[in-house]
């Protein structure tokens, strides 16, 4: 595969600092720049901007020049069967030549079947099968790319009834093998707990802390149907005191990271993502204050 033809810019991939970082939707874009984070990041959806120009492109190299970037990506489908898409690949790997992001990030999940592609995330079993399939996959998307890509810990609904690792287990084995990354989502480890009744202390004591190269944070929702009803990774509120308490927690087994403040939906005003963010900011300087 050929990357399209983007200039170069000569710029160094700026590292993400180990502080919260907010998600930049466009409506934000001005104000990201002409109210900036005190300190911080921002993080993207890459697939927003695989256009060669325009005004979205425009505002990201503006912001580029000021914040340290990270790309999230949520189209990849690393988990089908269905072949990569080349055209995805490439036009991603020509975002990254053009942004140079400090971190690039994907799903442990899949959202397409026989070229058909659904509009949710859904969740691989983990079996030894499942983790050969996504060790070839991710390994050729980072062999094409030239780096490292994180993989995020999907928010679920329902689990197989045959996988055979622990999604804890199943992380720390793709990353192994293929070098991969782990994203971990604190708000997605929380639904997915309640969801399935799964142990959060266990999980976060289980997961390989030298992988996990960032976190996420967000809102969710509880949908009302049936006896108990389930959670639903919504993104479309402050994150709630429950997965405050768990990030804190997380912080304290596994370490500081740079962490990410997502609201994707209902978008608030500027102000209250940087509340949100300074807020993560506060935890993540007890934390390291503690291990000092």
């Amino acid at each position: 595969m050929q990357s399209l033809e983007y200039p170069q810019t000569g710029r160094a991939a700026a590292a993400i600092p180990t502080c919260a970082g907010v998600g930049l939707r466009s409506q934000h874009y001005r104000d990201a720049l002409c109210r900036p984070l005190k300190s911080g990041w921002l993080e993207v959806h890459s697939e927003n901007y695989f256009g060669k120009g325009g005004a979205p492109l425009q505002y990201l190299e503006a912001i580029r020049a000021e914040y340290p970037l990270a790309l999230h990506g949520v189209g990849m489908s690393l988990g089908s069967v269905d072949e990569l898409d080349s055209e995805h690949l490439r036009q991603l790997k020509a975002l990254i030549t053009r942004i140079e992001p400090g971190l690039v990030s994907e799903h442990l999940s899949w959202n397409s079947f026989g070229g058909r592609h659904l509009n949710d995330l859904a969740p691989v079993p983990y079996t030894d099968a499942a983790l050969a399939h996504l060790v070839a996959r991710v390994s050729r998307v980072q062999d094409y790319l030239g780096r490292q890509i994180l993989l995020e810990n999907p928010s679920s609904y329902l689990e197989y009834r045959f996988s055979t690792y622990s999604e804890a287990e199943f992380l720390n084995a793709l990353a192994k093998q293929s070098g991969c990354g782990i994203l971990l989502d604190v708000n997605n480890l929380y639904v997915s707990c309640q969801n399935h009744g799964w142990n959060a202390l266990a999980y976060l004591h289980g997961i390989d802390a030298g992988r996990v190269a960032e976190m996420h944070l967000a809102g969710h929702s509880r949908n009302l149907v049936g006896e108990r009803g389930i959670l639903i990774d919504t993104h479309d509120g402050p994150v709630c005191e429950a997965v405050w308490r768990l990030y804190q927690t997380a912080l304290e087994i596994i370490g500081s990271r740079p962490t990410l403040i997502e609201w994707d939906a209902e978008l608030p005003d500027w102000q209250i993502l940087r509340d949100e963010a300074a807020r993560a900011d506060a935890y993540l300087r007890q934390e390291h204050e503690q291990a000092a």
